[in-house]
């Protein structure tokens, strides 16, 4: 239970087992509108820290919030002139339930991929993000902070960390596996992030026929084409080598598609309806979903990755289950170190009235001694107003209790300080002696 005052930790979000690409992608933050984000989040009344995560599969508020998460998703669900309809697609999580996600999440096993390797730097980024920021305290940092350490706890001791696989990797597959041999394939990627990195690696080691990389920033693209024997291309020449793959990848962070039904059309016209594999990995989608309708084109996103990869999550469950123990013992153990901080704070409260009571004494004793008082009296002082500093607040609250019948004060005080543990030469705690 939560002392009263004590924010509550909260995380809610969707991801792809309960929405689908065409709400993920309303709701996706890219690096450039994260920061306002973050501030406009942390701005909510009764928000003390935030982190967002944001990804191809998931967008999820990681906040300590006073009130019960409503606004945390009101928030969310709140574009420009719009609110999206995402009651029925929203997952929900406070403290303990907020911690084990965070911690299942960051070891990947809440993935599309069952214990894939980026959502790990992923999550990575939202804390280093959040830290720039200034929207992460103590207790969020923390939080994201134990996170790492059991992602890389359940990497290092289950074999879910073992052969790791990606989207990338399962979306090669899937192209070798149901359309044409890569090294008959003229492949064109179009992107140059992480995932676009690694499905040129993939493609590379089956030895793609060619590999075309094409980017806005032309260096990008001829950085990973000469890493991983490609030719790069600026997007703008993309209508002129389109007609040339034979498949398709892309991830980029675009806000809008970047490949139109008309350019796919006209590609297609070239290649006299040669057929052409379309995989979009990226949220918001990349490819147009309008493409899906052209004869000849088979277009995958990353919600259909999902019928791919439950044979990888069938050899995968048994390392799966070690690592859930693991983040739930983790997360058992935060929680625990939680629920001390949290209710230390009536113990600090006492110390810190302790403390003003020493200064006090101490203070009007120095006083007396360096006016050349008798040093006894200097003493006498200083126990007399310790002694009424520390006690005059409970024995007003305890007279007040006895005379409202509020017997459990008294209690409280038996179980404090303990008849058997005061001598018989004790003074009554009740009546403190009279300033000297």
């Amino acid at each position: 239970m939560n002392m009263p005052g004590n924010p509550v930790l909260h995380a809610l979000g969707l991801n792809h087992q309960t929405a689908p690409v065409s709400l993920r992608e309303r709701l996706a933050f890219d690096a450039e509108s994260l920061p306002a984000a973050l501030a406009t989040l942390k701005a909510l009344p009764g928000v003390s820290e935030a982190a967002i995560v944001s990804t191809c599969n998931r967008t999820e508020i990681y906040a300590l919030a006073e009130d019960d998460g409503t606004a945390l998703q009101d928030w969310l669900a709140t574009r420009p002139g719009e609110r999206l309809p995402i009651d029925g697609y929203l997952y929900r999580h406070r403290d303990a339930e907020a911690v084990r996600h965070l911690f299942r999440v960051a070891a990947g096993l809440d993935s599309l991929v069952l214990g894939e390797p980026q959502i790990l730097g992923q999550v990575k980024e939202a804390w280093a993000m959040a830290r720039s920021a200034g929207t992460l305290g103590g207790s969020l940092d923390r939080l994201f902070q134990q996170a790492f350490g059991t992602a890389k706890h359940a990497r290092t001791h289950t074999r879910i960390g073992q052969h790791p696989v990606s989207v990338a990797s399962t979306a090669v597959r899937l192209a070798q596996d149901t359309f044409a041999r890569l090294e008959d394939s003229t492949v064109l990627l179009i992107g140059a992030g992480e995932t676009i990195e690694l499905t040129a690696k993939h493609l590379s080691e089956g030895r793609v026929k060619r590999l075309l990389i094409a980017n806005r920033t032309l260096a990008h693209a001829q950085d990973i084409a000469g890493r991983h024997g490609g030719y790069a291309l600026p997007l703008s020449e993309l209508d002129r080598h389109l007609a040339e793959a034979d498949i398709v990848f892309s991830a980029t962070a675009a806000r809008e598609p970047v490949l139109l039904r008309t350019q796919v059309a006209d590609a297609l016209k070239a290649r006299r309806h040669r057929p052409m594999l379309l995989l979009d990995l990226a949220v918001p989608r990349d490819i147009e979903a309008g493409i899906s309708g052209l004869r000849d084109v088979f277009l995958y996103t990353v919600d259909d990755l999902e019928r791919v990869v439950e044979d990888n999550r069938r050899s995968r469950r048994e390392a799966a289950d070690e690592a859930e123990a693991i983040a739930t013992l983790h997360a058992e153990r935060f929680m625990e170190r939680l629920t001390l901080v949290r209710n230390d704070a009536p113990l600090r409260q006492l110390r810190q009235h302790g403390e003003a009571a020493r200064h006090e004494a101490m203070r009007k004793a120095q006083r007396l001694l360096q006016s050349g008082g008798d040093p006894q009296a200097a003493l006498d002082l200083l126990a007399h107003t310790l002694t009424n500093r520390l006690l005059h607040a409970p024995t007003v609250a305890l007279r007040e209790a006895a005379a409202s019948g509020d017997a459990e004060l008294a209690r409280a005080v038996d179980r404090l300080f303990p008849a058997q543990a005061m001598s018989d030469d004790t003074p009554d705690a009740a009546e403190p002696p009279p300033q000297a």
